[in-house]
């Protein structure tokens, strides 16, 4: 079999590497998967390694199903041994089953996913006396789950990442971690940071090394510090190490990704060789210029410039619409004519925020284009499944105190919420599993029958299920559970008939999961951890011919037409970002990733008036820069109005979107689109129509207008934050006061002034 004669000189030069240390920069459509899928086929057909000693890592399950299909394909069907093509956490999850009793866990601990950790900081919440207002459960878990990815502790947080919280979030992190080992549970962050732990250990780390001689990794630019030090014990005994990667598409700093990893990776493997995959077999070369005139405004780059042989194609279009409504309306209209003139084109419509897919979704569906969401509830998070799996991990880890706590009245069977409360205390003060306490309590006859008789039957079906489970299949197992809780019966109680059949039969395929992954010989570990383990891009239907997402779900794929949406300064770039040049570089990155999806064609949409951002928000919003780091030649219909935003004026002084604005009371300036005394709305009290959204379509165009009398020193604080967020070509022949301070000469001319009367700085 001829492994290289379908790949270009520098795919090859990348498939034909030697021993020691490499780093592919793969621009974006370059090839990168089929290089290291070639490349495992390279080394174990010319002997260099054993499949078994060679692992294969990357980010996402349908990633790493596309890689090991690859692979399948190049060696045939006849080969005795594998190598392992797995995603960081499922990596993980393997050295921890066999190891992680060196830890001082048992082998099976249970996975927490986000619905189980909120869980179980919002109880912690609760018994510190914290309330929503405090701190929320998603803050809180958000803050700990950061501190996990920068290899912080409890102890040091409050030093590493100080702040008016610190304090009560180091106490909440460590409670959560104490309850956490308790249960026997790890959460996402704690598989790779617990194997870590034992690969740190001299003897495991060493065997590991030995064993997998060969490591490569995709999206290396995505890797965060527990990661990394993960790959450098994993090469203590040897520098086979082939990552491939794009700094260009370094996007997950939110998740902890540290960009330094790829920019530096020759510095901490000395002797690397740098290869480059530049040629580009998915975009147009007018699609692949406009993304490096974006990109190349970043300094944070090794340097590569991304060429085609594809044709030039069209220039991409830019619309400006007059409300969100609009811009949904817009963008289904010309869906509509690319479906009537291409049928089969697959479409995506990407955005910065979730919120912004509402008006796209109604005007869809109101126009009947059928399309998918991604980022909705995946299969394994639904209620019902959940439910079904709570159960098994209570059955297969009896301290799992969150799977038991979801399952002890559901269905309702008499045990209420006193009983409960009372249940976590003895457990908490006496240091025992929930199911113990509740044991304990089930067997007292002191007055408390009434709460004991439904606690000890329930004890007994966790009984009589742990027993059958050693002689029934996993899916028979779950047809006793169904049929013994009568969760049948609750389903048609509390739902309709047809949400009742439909949550029914996702347990059905639940079961049929579970009778598969028997079939391929799986213990029921490894079927509850790839559902904790699997994601919403797993869900994912590649023939879906029009799809909504956002930005970040959109990394790795790729479509004939692109819409990229909501390009206004503080939504994208975020408003979060603007204050920091690292996070603007990474909100340029996400730009670039959505340009470089689109194959054929690609659109770009904005309206100066979204409504946004909760009750009482919005106004007049600008362009986004990064429509104004376009080449003009290269996108049809951008305006004199795209080409000025704030940041060209005071950049240092840009805060993230107030929560009200209002035009200068003393100035002369009106928008373009009002005469006289703004239009009143039934209940407004007087103050401004909001802009014109969803159901607004036919509003008067205004910006909410209120009074705030302030002290003299809140009006200067108030002056010297007043921004330029829009510029009306049409107002160009009237007189602009000057905004007050340094900033009076830098106000360019046809600027309206709005004044920040919420939170900016």
């Amino acid at each position: 079999m001829d492994l290289l004669g379908s790949l270009n000189e520098r795919q090859r030069e990348a498939v034909e590497h030697g021993r020691g240390p490499a780093l592919v920069l793969a621009g974006a459509g370059s090839g990168k998967t089929r290089v290291i899928a070639h490349r495992i086929a390279y080394l174990i057909c010319n002997g260099a390694a054993r499949p078994e000693n060679i692992l294969a890592v990357t980010f996402t399950n349908k990633a790493s199903d596309e890689m090991r299909e690859r692979v399948h394909r190049l060696l045939g069907p006849e080969r005795t041994s594998e190598p392992l093509i797995s995603t960081f956490h499922s990596l993980c999850v393997r050295v921890l089953r066999r190891e992680i009793q060196a830890l001082g866990y048992k082998r099976d601990f249970s996975i927490y996913d986000t619905d189980d950790q909120k869980r179980l900081v919002k109880q912690l919440l609760t018994e510190a006396g914290k309330t929503e207002g405090d701190l929320s459960p998603r803050e809180a878990l958000s803050r700990i789950s950061y501190a996990k990815n920068h290899s912080v502790g409890p102890r040091e947080y409050p030093d590493r990442f100080p702040s008016d919280s610190a304090e009560a979030i180091a106490v909440i992190y460590d409670r959560y971690e104490r309850r956490l080992r308790q249960a026997n549970a790890l959460d996402f962050d704690d598989l790779l940071l617990r194997a870590v732990e034992v690969l740190g250990k001299p003897k495991l780390g060493a065997y590991y090394s030995d064993w997998y001689r060969h490591i490569l990794v995709d999206e290396y630019q995505d890797t965060n510090r527990a990661q990394y030090e993960l790959l450098r014990l994993l090469t203590t005994s040897h520098d086979n190490l082939f990552v491939v990667g794009d700094e260009d598409q370094s996007i997950y700093k939110f998740r902890g990704a540290d960009i330094r990893n790829i920019l530096n990776f020759e510095k901490d493997f000395p002797a690397t060789r740098i290869l480059r995959l530049e040629q580009n077999y998915r975009s147009t070369q007018n699609i692949l210029r406009l993304a490096g005139s974006v990109v190349e405004n970043n300094t944070e780059r090794k340097g590569k410039t991304l060429w085609t042989e594809n044709d030039t194609g069209d220039v991409a279009t830019c619309h400006r619409s007059e409300s969100a409504r609009d811009e949904a309306l817009w963008v289904a209209e010309r869906i509509r004519e690319i479906q009537l003139e291409e049928p089969g084109r697959r479409i995506a419509i990407l955005y910065r925020a979730n919120f912004v897919s509402r008006n796209f979704e109604d005007v869809l569906r109101d126009n009947g284009i059928k399309y998918a969401v991604i980022g909705s509830v995946s299969f394994f998070n639904r209620m019902e499944v959940k439910d079904m799996l709570a159960y098994l991990r209570v059955l297969y880890n009896p301290e799992d105190d969150i799977a038991l706590l979801r399952i002890i009245n559901t269905p309702t069977r008499g045990i209420g919420a006193a009983t409960v409360e009372a249940l976590t205390r003895r457990a908490l003060e006496r240091g025992v599993p929930l199911v113990e306490a509740a044991r304990e309590r089930a067997q007292e006859t002191d007055g408390g029958a009434r709460a004991s008789r439904p606690l000890g039957k329930f004890l007994e079906s966790i009984d009589r299920w742990s027993a059958q489970r050693e002689v029934m299949t996993l899916g028979r197992l779950l047809e006793e559970i169904v049929r013994d809780t009568g969760y049948h019966a609750m389903l048609e109680k509390q739902e309709t008939a047809e949400e009742a059949a439909n949550r029914m039969a996702n347990i059905e395929e639940l079961m049929r999961a579970a009778a598969e992954s028997e079939e391929r010989g799986e213990t029921v570990f490894e079927f509850l951890d790839r559902a904790s383990l699997s994601s919403e891009l797993d869900q994912y239907d590649p023939d879906a011919r029009v799809v909504l997402m956002t930005l970040h779900s959109a990394k790795g794929l790729e479509f004939d037409v692109v819409f990229l949406t909501g390009l206004e300064e503080g939504l994208f770039p975020h408003a979060q970002s603007l204050n920091s040049q690292a996070d603007l570089e990474e909100e340029r990155r996400l730009c670039y990733v959505g340009i470089t999806r689109a194959r054929r064609k690609l659109f770009f949409s904005w309206t100066p008036f979204r409504r946004s951002f909760g009750p009482g928000a919005g106004g007049i919003t600008i362009a986004s820069r990064f429509l104004k780091e376009m080449p003009a030649d290269l996108v049809e219909g951008l305006e004199d109005e795209t080409r000025v935003y704030a940041a060209d004026a005071f950049d240092s002084s840009y805060r993230s979107r107030p929560r009200r604005e209002e035009y200068r009371r003393d100035s002369a300036v009106r928008p373009p689109h009002l005469d006289g005394r703004p239009p009143r709305r039934a209940g407004d009290g007087g103050s401004a129509a909001f802009p014109p959204d969803a159901g607004d379509a036919g509003a008067p165009r205004a910006v909410r207008r209120r009074h705030h009398p302030q002290p003299r020193a809140g009006r200067q604080r108030r002056q010297a934050r007043d921004h330029v967020l829009a510029r009306r070509p049409q107002d160009a022949d009237r007189k602009v006061r000057q905004a007050p301070g340094h900033l009076a000469n830098q106000v360019p001319r046809s600027c309206v002034i709005i004044r920040i009367t919420g939170r900016g700085s």
